[in-house]
């Protein structure tokens, strides 16, 4: 079933979906990242929040907002 681009809720918050710009924009925001660096991350570890999370734990904003 496809993403109802509608719908900008809270959505499923445990995995990390760089192909939608609210979503992208949630995550550097959440992570305190860029775009380039949140995709690259999600890139090497995979979806998980917790794996981009521990990926970019060098940036101020990781785990901020938990």
């Amino acid at each position: 079933m496809a993403d109802d681009l509608k719908n900008r809720g809270a959505g499923d918050r445990s995995r990390v979906n760089v192909n939608e710009e609210h979503e992208v924009r949630y995550w550097t925001e959440r992570f305190g990242c860029s775009k380039d660096e949140l995709v690259q991350a999600v890139g090497r570890v995979g979806v998980n929040v917790k794996d981009v999370e521990a990926a970019l734990s060098g940036h101020a904003g990781a785990g901020a907002q938990r």
